[in-house]
Formats: C-alpha cells, sequence, structure tokens
C-alpha cells in the first residue's frame, strides 16, 4: 500500500541530487517504502518512466522531481505544460498517486537553490495524504 518510487531528472545533476535525497529521508520519516529510483535524462523522458513504475504493483504512487529552468526559447514553458498534462493523465488513469516535485518552468538560476528541498518534501506529502486518503472537511 506503501511503496513509492521516485523519478528524478539528471539533467541538473547536482541539484537533483540533492532533490533526491530530500525526497528519500522525506519517505523514510513518513514511515513509507522506498521501491524504486529510477534516474531519466530530462523532463520529457519522465511520463514514461512514471507510467512502467505504475503498472508495477509494489508501487503505489510516484515522487516526480527536476528543474525546468528559464531559456531562451518557448522550450521550457512547452515542456512543462506537456510534461506536467502527461502526468496528470497517468495519474487518473492509474488511479495512483504522482507528487509533481518539478521547479519550474522558467525558473531563473537563482531561484532553484532554496526550492530543491521543499519542492521535494511537497511532492512527497502529496502522495502520502493521497496514499492515505484526502480529508474532507
Amino acid at each position: 500500500m506503501n511503496g513509492i518510487a521516485i523519478v528524478v531528472g539528471t539533467f541538473h545533476k547536482a541539484e537533483t541530487e540533492r532533490m533526491l535525497a530530500t525526497a528519500v529521508a522525506s519517505i523514510k520519516e513518513r514511515g513509507l517504502e522506498l521501491r524504486a529510483v529510477v534516474k531519466v535524462p530530462g523532463s520529457y523522458e519522465k511520463p514514461l518512466a512514471v507510467k512502467r513504475l505504475l503498472l508495477r504493483d509494489d508501487v503505489a504512487a510516484v515522487v516526480v522531481l527536476g528543474i525546468i529552468e528559464r531559456g531562451e526559447t518557448a522550450h521550457g514553458l512547452v515542456m512543462g505544460q506537456s510534461v506536467s498534462d502527461a502526468l496528470i493523465q497517468l495519474q487518473l488513469e492509474f488511479m495512483k498517486p504522482i507528487g509533481i516535485g518539478i521547479i519550474g518552468p522558467e525558473v531563473h538560476p537563482s531561484q532553484i537553490p532554496p526550492r530543491l528541498h521543499p519542492h521535494a518534501d511537497a511532492a512527497v506529502a502529496a502522495v502520502e495524504v493521497m496514499l492515505r486518503g484526502a480529508v474532507e472537511e
């Protein structure tokens, strides 16, 4: 019930390794079980890696980590929108939560460091809430 997998992009390797360490620690602190860590080159590869993990019986949720930095063209905006849409569709298709801890799109390099830990932790927190049952008020 509580097996979590992580998909993390390696394009910003130093930064995403910090995000990964935060997510792993957050999973352990919450009493969840880490089942797998899958590293992919960038954001466009994340939906396929997530789908492969969601097909596994021992994976109840996936946390997705990465960074989509501001570029000189609209490439990052297009990437951010298409990846977000694909991840939301996978969540609905498999009825398993996906915590999206992708910083950006359009993030400026100076904005990345203070967002690494909060985004990773929030993605884990989101799947925990959904696994335990969303609270109605």
